[in-house]
């Protein structure tokens, strides 16, 4: 027997959602568990992935199966499809495995034609019913399977209403109706050049087709990107007896959950229309009724309804999204769903469920997606002003939450401007390191350039701070302060409004509003910080960025940016003249100057971190990210330097790199310049010894060496840091425990892995790096080349958001295999920004690293994603 490619829903079960898709597993568990379900027959996701594969076509043996279904559903339905006495209709629906609501299409009342609608008519004795629901057929038809836009259709609806006096279309009598669909049926031929198909098979098919093709519609592109979906899973294809809520006032379509979407309290909350079909509910047509209302209209529909909702739930142990229909006073469910819900219902839903008996807390913790708890550690827009917003553009959803502000172009400008009270929008084609005062400064960050880990993705979601960036669309005029987007012009001092949760712009002042946690969360996370083996650390550059991490559950640090330090107020003077001096006895004096700023800072870390450990990463980025760029500050660095701003010039210039991110920078910097690693670990221990005894706790840091790709690098460098080491604690009269590691961020050192941990204690791979190396793209300039990749379904998803497990993926398990032999207590962590992305948590556990670390307000994400895969892939 060759592959089954169409199921019965009395064949099916809810476990069979991969193959089945969401909603026609659970119509064939609804089947089973004795519901009122108007019966069908579901077309597999497999038969989706292989019609697109194959040319948009099915297969003969689909056909076969096909029409072997549709015959099994006629014998149960006693009625035929196209029967000139007594029609079957179908509706053709989409069901992805994963929920995708109002993503791709549906057909309704499916098998009508000019014979069935009049047998349709005279069965029923409702010939407006018939009418009515052939020129809904024939609109949708048109609309969803042929491609004739639906506005034609509405707007010629419209201008009969007014023609004849009706303000809704339940106005229209029986012969208005009949009027109606002989001028759709004229609009489809105009349109097509040929009549509106009468073969209701003809009919179905290409319905199924079109359902199939929805698959790669644009909104449904966009929702499987927002969520992670890939594209491979392809959409099922249910064709499932048409019920009537549009015969009349005992008829009736709705939608309800178990409980309230909004806040996750225990409450039936829904709504339905008499005498309608399913999309006018969701088309605001008409004012639809509460689902209490059902009550008074139909109390014997109602009772039945909620005992049958209550029986769902208590079934799915989870709340419910239910379609249902009543025909002419009888019930029928026609789709059940666990419900889409906010992040604060997410989590009381799931705390309340455990409290009833329902759940466990391991099953508790599979219900909250990780990537949901961003709507509980962020600001949001007020969603009744957002309904009324439109937007201008949009880029990548680089960092999360909601700012509105007044449009500045510059670091400086926005951290003035932010200083006298008003809320600010940093707009930059790129930021460096050097626009971190203005970043700090603003409420949102929106940039031309740059992919989900170019530097301003990264430092904005370390700070919590709203991003946007790689809109490439916006044509930038510095010079005049101005950019435009999407038809509009906005200058310096303007509002505009970002999203960094969908990467949308407006340009406007929407409101926000701050989140609220809720008590159920510390419960919630109690729950996976005791589940999950792999620890979470964060990344974070100043005592502050720490405590917030802290706050939110993080157990140490597993990354500071030491460059970062060098921008506020004078250090970057100092830092600029050592770049700059022409002897290392010039660079040495330089470098003192800044050696008390470091060990200030580290002691603050390490002062707010306590005993957690904390891991120190040496000056890694290139020398010309911190030169000046403007005339001005030449001239001041000129001042302080005695040199003149044309030689400053020549030698900012002679640091400038054709490709920096591969260049003159981590450890080689250390090679070329050995001083300010010794500058940097003399801060670092210092620092450490003096915390260590005026709080009396034991600190024992973590020096790590980036960009390693040879072993002799690493020792040098490492000779460099224990020399330096043993002399201040020689000068302080102290010991000190301390560890060396090592970045492992190009491909080269995970395959020398062995022989780089005979001198590594510790290996952080720098996912970054190790992706954008391993791929061969830049990530500031990633964004525009992997928009087209990904829309062409040659990348399933950006490889510098979510970690490749296939290639990236394979250097870090062969790293981790290399290792642990030679170095059995070797400690393994990841600091790039995949620590905070769900599906890389999941890969990090699977591999045996010990931690992953994460900028702050991504560290609940991570643990909670640490603890589900705890769950799926048990350690312990």
């Amino acid at each position: 027997m060759g592959k089954k490619y169409v199921y019965m829903f009395s064949e099916g079960n809810a476990s069979m959602r991969n193959l089945l898709g969401g909603k026609g597993a659970n119509l064939a568990e609804m089947t089973n568990l004795g519901l009122p379900v108007p019966q069908g027959f579901t077309i597999t996701t497999e038969a989706c992935t292989e019609y697109n594969e194959g040319g948009k076509k099915f297969t003969p043996e689909m056909i076969e199966q096909i029409e072997e279904a549709l015959k099994k559903l006629e014998e149960i339905a006693g009625k035929k499809l196209g029967d000139p006495e007594d029609p079957l209709l179908v509706s053709v629906r989409s069901g992805a495995r994963a929920s995708m609501p109002g993503m791709m299409d549906t057909v309704l009342n499916l098998g009508l034609n000019d014979v069935s609608v009049k047998a349709l008519a005279k069965k029923t004795n409702n010939e407006r019913f018939a009418y009515d629901s052939y020129r809904r057929f024939i609109m949708m038809f048109a609309d969803v399977v042929i491609g004739v836009s639906k506005s034609k259709f509405e707007r010629l609806l419209d201008e009969y209403k007014e023609k004849v006096g009706a303000k809704y279309d339940t106005d229209l009598s029986a012969e208005d109706l009949k009027e109606v669909a002989e001028k759709f049926k004229q609009l489809y031929k105009e349109d097509q050049g040929k009549d509106f198909p009468q073969d209701p098979k003809e009919q179905m098919l290409e319905a199924a087709k079109a359902v199939f093709r929805s698959w790669d519609n644009p909104r449904a592109f966009v929702y499987r990107r927002m969520n992670d979906i890939p594209y491979s899973w392809g959409t099922a294809v249910n064709v499932q007896m048409m019920v009537f809520g549009n015969k009349g006032d005992t008829s009736g379509t709705g939608v309800a959950f178990t409980r309230n979407a909004a806040t996750g309290e225990k409450a039936m909350l829904g709504e339905y229309l008499v005498n309608a079909q399913g999309e006018d509910v969701v088309a605001g047509v008409r004012t639809p009724k509460p689902i209490a209302q059902l009550a008074q209209d139909m109390p014997d529909v109602y009772s039945q309804f909620m005992e049958l909702a209550n029986k769902l739930e208590n079934h799915y142990k989870d709340m419910q999204d239910m379609e249902f229909t009543v025909e002419e006073g009888k019930l029928y469910f026609l789709q059940t769903r666990n419900g889409k819900r906010t992040a604060n219902a997410a989590l009381k839903i799931a705390v309340d469920l455990v409290n009833e008996g329902l759940i466990t807390t391991d099953e508790a913790l599979m219900k909250v997606e990780p990537k949901q708890l961003d709507q509980i550690l962020h600001p949001a827009f007020d969603q009744k002003a957002l309904k009324a917003a439109k937007a201008i553009g949009k880029g990548l959803p680089a960092s999360p939450g909601a700012a509105a502000g007044k449009v500045y172009f510059t670091a400086e400008d926005a951290k003035t401007h932010a200083e006298t009270g008003e809320r600010v929008i940093l707009v930059r084609l790129e930021t460096s390191p050097e626009d971190i005062e203005g970043m700090v400064a603003a409420q949102g960050i929106l940039t031309v350039r740059g992919g989900m880990t170019s530097h301003a993705a990264v430092v904005a979601r370390g700070m919590g701070t709203c991003c946007v960036s790689g809109c490439e669309e916006i044509r930038m005029n510095e010079e005049e302060k101005t950019f435009t987007l999407g038809g509009a012009t906005i200058k310096e001092g303007d509002y505009i409004s970002l999203d960094g949760s969908t990467g949308n712009i407006y340009n406007e002042d929407i409101a926000t509003v701050d989140p609220e946690i809720s008590g159920d969360f510390a419960t919630f996370m109690k729950w996976a910080d005791e589940k999950r083996s792999l620890k979470v650390r964060t990344n974070a550059d100043t005592p502050k960025d720490a405590q917030v991490a802290i706050d939110f559950g993080a157990e140490g640090i597993g990354l500071t940016r030491t460059e970062h330090m060098f921008f506020e107020g004078e250090r970057i003077m100092k830092f600029r003249k050592m770049i700059l001096s022409d002897s290392v006895e010039e660079r040495v004096k330089a470098l003192s100057g800044i050696e008390p700023f470091q060990k200030d800072d580290f002691k603050g870390i390490y002062e707010a971190m306590g005993e957690r450990p904390v891991t120190i990463r040496l000056l890694d980025p290139p020398l010309h990210e911190f030169m000046p760029n403007t005339d001005e500050e030449f001239e001041i660095l000129a001042k302080e330097t005695g040199k003149t701003v044309e030689e400053l010039k020549i030698k900012a210039r002679g640091l400038h790199e054709l490709n920096p991110m591969m260049g003159h920078r981590g450890c080689r910097l250390a090679v070329s310049y050995p001083e300010i690693a010794e500058m940097q670990t003399r801060a670092i221990i210092e620092a450490a010894i003096e915390v260590s005894t005026e709080k009396g706790i034991e600190i024992v840091p973590e020096i790590m060496i980036p960009l390693i790709g040879e072993i002799k690098e690493l020792k040098y460098v490492k000779e460099v840091v224990v020399k330096t080491a043993n002399k201040v604690m020689e000068e302080k009269g102290k010991t000190l425990k301390y560890l060396v590691g090592t970045m492992i961020e190009i491909p080269r050192a995970a395959l020398t892995a062995d022989q780089i941990a005979t001198e590594a204690e510790f290996f952080s791979f720098g996912t970054n790096d190790l992706t954008q190396m391993t791929y061969g793209l830049s990530r500031d300039d990633a964004g525009k080349i992997l928009a087209d990749y990904i829309d062409k379904n040659i990348y399933e998803c950006d490889p510098t958001a979510r970690l490749d497990r296939t290639g990236v993926g394979l250097l870090m398990q062969m790293a981790v295999d290399k290792a642990k032999p030679v170095r059995p207590d070797i400690h393994l962590g990841i600091c790039g920004e995949h620590g905070g992305d769900p599906s890389s948590v999941e890969f990090c556990h699977m591999i045996g690293l010990d931690y992953v670390s994460c900028s702050p307000f991504r560290v609940p994400i991570a643990r909670l994603a640490a603890a589900q895969a705890e769950i799926s892939f048990p350690r312990k």
